[in-house]
């Protein structure tokens, strides 16, 4: 159901910013990690917003579901706010990772793939 796509939208996302946050502090430019850089620090930041803002619409719905009281609506909510932030947060490490992200090689594009998916 849309609380199961949900989740597996939360996992693209989560597993999305952790390739992005790992990259980014081992990834040198201009004699430091990239992960010192602001705009690269507010792209993180807005990320893991999106990330946690769907995570806690998806437990709502899941809590309402098991205590057996109406949850569509809670449901609908939470498999859209995880599938757009599945989707702009695989891009967004895209983005951080340079050409690198565009390598199939790199779990960063796979990411962008499999959270295109979840929007359907």
């Amino acid at each position: 159901g849309r609380i199961g796509v949900a989740s597996q939208a939360l996992g693209i996302a989560q597993a999305a910013l952790d390739c992005a946050v790992d990259y980014a502090e081992k990834r040198l430019a201009f004699g430091s990690s990239i992960s010192k850089l602001q705009a690269i620090q507010f792209k993180l930041a807005d990320m893991a917003l999106a990330l946690e803002s769907a995570r806690l619409l998806t437990w709502r719905a899941a809590m309402l579901k098991d205590n057996k009281k109406p949850y569509t609506k809670e449901a609908a909510m939470a498999k859209l706010s995880a599938s757009e932030a599945a989707t702009a947060i695989s891009h967004q490490a895209m983005q951080i990772l340079g050409g690198m992200g565009y390598v199939t090689d790199m779990p960063a594009e796979r990411h962008y793939r499999d959270a295109r998916i979840t929007e359907i």
